[in-house]
């Protein structure tokens, strides 16, 4: 399994919180390619929820990890 900032974008819209089987459909529905669901199915699934990104892909960046000053627009 591995994850990149492409194929975890196509997750950020999903429906938090959600299981590993409501993340699948959802992937599924919204075209996300192969490799998002084939990621997702090697997810341990416990029936408990994930609650965000984070919790599947624990190196997902926040918008903390941008250095930008949000006062210059």
């Amino acid at each position: 399994m591995y994850w990149t900032l492409e194929l975890a974008s196509y997750l950020e819209d999903a429906p938090w919180p959600a299981t590993k089987e409501e993340l699948i459909d959802y992937s599924i529905r919204t075209g996300a390619p192969l490799e998002v669901v084939e990621n997702l199915q090697e997810l341990e699934d416990d029936g408990q929820p994930y609650e965000n990104i984070e919790e599947i892909w624990p190196d997902y960046p926040t918008k903390e990890d941008f250095f930008f000053n949000e006062d210059e627009y």
